[in-house]
């Protein structure tokens, strides 16, 4: 038995002070010896092949050491299955610098190494190129007509296909007493958090390397490294205790470690390579989508029939999906269903996972044809979604592990003033500016993956944990702390969390909101087989008084093994070890999700938004001037971090409804806003007052800790929220992201 005193508390991030002095080294400021610097040279094309590179005048500026191509770069592997990684989707892996072949605008074509950055940078624009380009395609909304389904990969949990289709739902939409049919638009959006990409390798020769990686997945990268240039994983560690924001683009293996390690390989030295911000748009991002919405109901606001279909963005080379069409059902009953997910392959790269893939792009056209639908029956928005709550997930016929998503409802319409609400567009203003209110629903899955952990206490009666898997700035260094410290009844200061590492203990990549539920179960499944260790160890101890002690009976506090029926009778666990011979006691273990009792459930958390806009009447400009977000996901174990989350992912929805758009050019086939400069993202001022609730939610079947994640459940019912807001200010539905003040004059 154990004793809480830190899960719950809202505790601030322990590597906080590193992060704000400066003193935390992120990939691209690890000082090493003789470091030779690498700039990577993109493809000005977007189709077609390379015929000629000449190096003549770069390779003659002094300083510069090689530069690599497809002409002259080391022998790769040879199968596309060692290019694979974690996430990889079906499909052939892009290789960098394999062959002359270009496929997508801003592909590497050559890397530059150097003594210095400023002459590899310089070097690569004295490097003479020619193309013959080919005619590529790169607009999603122009080539509709060859969608077609997504190959078959690997099955897995967390991408799986819409569900099938039930009922009649033609002959159902058809007769319908009320229907909404609607076409939703999203654009494309790019990652771009505040580190750049960048790897530094420190190479020690007989095969082994030392790799410093922007990366959300230790392991994932070292296995990709070992397989791409055959060397034995145990010889290739990857470090990243500081990754600074993510959102899902570290979780694959990007191109500049592939060319940072060939590069250290190829000439036996330390290389760095960073990306710099333009070529951060050269890779993931969320893909464009097309959803056509055919939701009816009968005249009381029952759902009869659910339509959702959803034409997205691929590469050429893979086929990237993610569920959109799923959402629907998982959140409404209907008795009739279609619901469809179709790809279109296109000249660029692969999108990726960016945070609540699929589902913040769902969300929004779900979210606003209920909205739409609630307007047409003349029923309170709130009103409707309580008609048509389900505790069970209709999908799958599965009752959740948890639901208190109507307590989301009601605790936020409470604290948000809902029913201040006046039903009627454009009926609500506050001087110049038109007045709106609207709420969406939220939903996520509650992943969780298997982790293992190795517990020790050492000499000095001090626990350290270790665990692979990163930090990307959400407070896991301090979650996981507070976790182990509770475990054996220790204070924080006396836990030692050791992360970011693929020599520690298996971990997945930090993606889906999942590593609490993850590598904090797994530390919970560590820590009871320590405890057993150390009561036995403590039993045969001379004239121990724990001789004939059952776990029950005792308590772990303070450092010590108390008896719980005469406290007063103790032993430190800086005793036991000593008298262990002063060694170490250890114990490794996995954490697995309990698949076979929770394939009887549905894993989810929930949430609920609602949001106030002003929109000047005149100009059409709009401000978000307050929000608030409900949130159920299960046990909080840090109220500060958790709340941190939901804010962030507030202020995201906001970006993606209001601001943030990648924009092709589809005659030269790039991205022509490249930049934080064209990419509009929001600032202080963009954001009005934001509140965040956790609802009471108790779940003692989804996993030791009846945690949830919510790294993404604060994003998914934003955008839906706001554009509805504005709906009911203006009386003008927007069906397309972000929304410009243009479309509201």
């Amino acid at each position: 038995m154990n004793t809480n005193k830190n899960v719950g508390r809202p505790i601030s991030r322990l590597e906080g002070r590193e992060k704000v002095t400066g003193t935390a080294r992120y990939a691209a400021e690890y000082p090493l010896e003789g470091l030779l610097h690498g700039y990577v040279v993109s493809s000005p094309i977007t189709k077609g092949k390379i015929v000629e590179i000449d190096t003549t005048e770069a390779m003659a500026i002094p300083g510069v050491v090689d530069i690599l191509s497809h002409l002259n770069r080391p022998k790769l592997a040879w199968f596309d299955l060692q290019y694979t990684d974690m996430d990889a989707p079906p499909g052939t892996v892009f290789k960098p610098l394999y062959d002359e072949n270009i496929l997508y605008n801003g592909q590497p074509v050559a890397l530059v190494v150097a003594r210095d950055f400023e002459t590899a940078r310089y070097a690569s624009t004295r490097i003479v190129f020619r193309y013959q380009q080919e005619p590529h395609q790169t607009c999603l909304e122009k080539h509709l007509d060859k969608a077609r389904a997504p190959k078959k990969g690997l099955a897995t949990a967390l991408k799986p296909p819409p569900p099938p289709p039930t009922g009649d739902f033609e002959n159902a939409f058809e007769n319908a007493a009320v229907k909404v049919s609607a076409t939703y638009h999203h654009g494309t959006e790019h990652h771009n958090p505040i580190e750049l990409f960048a790897t530094t390798t420190l190479f020690e020769g007989d095969g082994k390397l030392t790799i410093y990686d922007k990366t959300q997945g230790t392991i994932n990268n070292q296995l990709f490294i070992a397989n791409v240039f055959g060397l034995h994983y145990k010889d290739v560690r990857v470090l990243a205790p500081f990754v600074g924001g993510a959102f899902g683009s570290g979780l694959r293996p990007q191109y500049q470690l592939f060319l940072c390690v060939m590069a250290a390989l190829h000439l036996k030295s330390n290389v760095r390579v960073v990306l710099d911000r333009k070529q951060m748009f050269s890779f993931s991002h969320r893909p464009p989508a097309v959803q056509q919405m055919r939701f009816a109901t009968d005249i009381n606001g029952r759902i009869t029939a659910l339509g959702h279909s959803t034409f997205a963005e691929t590469s050429n080379f893979e086929d990237y999906t993610e569920p959109t069409s799923n959402w629907s059902h998982k959140l409404y009953p209907a008795p009739n269903t279609l619901f469809e997910h179709q790809v279109i392959p296109l000249d660029v790269y692969t999108p990726m996972d960016m945070r609540a893939p699929g589902g913040s792009t769902a969300l929004h056209a779900i979210e606003c044809t209920m909205d739409e639908l609630a307007y047409k029956l003349k029923i309170d928005p709130l009103e409707l979604r309580l008609l048509n709550y389900s505790d069970v997930d209709p999908s799958a016929g599965k009752p959740y592990t948890s639901k208190a998503l109507r307590e989301c409802y009601l605790e936020a319409a409470a604290k948000f003033g809902w029913d201040k609400r006046s039903a009627e567009p454009r009926s609500m203003q506050r001087g110049n500016k038109l007045v709106g209110y609207g709420m969406a629903t939220g939903i996520w899955d509650a992943f969780q993956f298997p982790s293992r952990v190795q517990i020790m206490i050492n000499s000095e009666g001090k626990m350290v944990v270790d665990n692979a898997t990163t930090d990307i700035g959400t407070g896991t260094l301090t979650v996981m702390t507070q976790i182990a410290a509770d475990e054996l009844g220790l204070g924080m200061a006396d836990v030692e969390f050791r992360y970011g590492d693929s020599k520690k203990p298996f971990s997945m990549f930090q993606g889906g909101s999942a590593i609490t539920s993850s590598t904090g179960v797994a530390i919970v499944v560590a820590a009871r087989s320590m405890r057993k260790k150390l009561l036995k160890k403590a039993a045969e101890m001379d004239g121990s008084p724990f001789r004939k002690a059952k776990e029950e009976e005792v308590v772990f506090s303070s450092g010590h093994i108390h008896l719980k029926n005469d406290p007063a009778i103790k032993i430190s666990l800086k005793d036991i070890v000593a008298f262990n011979k002063g060694a170490a006691i250890k114990t490794t273990k996995m954490g697995r999700p309990h698949m076979l009792k929770l394939r009887k459930y549905s894993l989810a958390t929930h949430s609920a938004s609602f949001v106030e806009v002003e929109v000047d009447r005149d100009l059409g400009t709009i401000t978000l001037t307050r929000a608030v977000t409900a949130v159920a996901a299960g046990k909080i174990i840090n109220p500060k971090t958790a709340k941190s989350q939901i804010l962030g992912s507030m202020v995201w929805g906001i970006s993606k409804a209001l601001h943030e758009e990648s924009i092709m050019d589809p005659q030269l086939g790039k991205y022509i806003n490249a930049n934080l400069g064209e990419y509009h993202i929001p600032v202080h001022a963009d954001i009005g007052e934001l509140e965040v609730i956790f609802a009471d939610e108790m779940d003692n079947l989804i996993n030791e800790l009846g945690t949830k994640g919510v790294g993404e459940i604060g994003l998914v019912g934003m955008p839906a929220a706001i554009s509805n807001a504005i709906y009911h200010a203006t009386g003008k539905r927007i069906y397309k992201l972000p929304i410009h003040f243009d479309e509201l004059i």
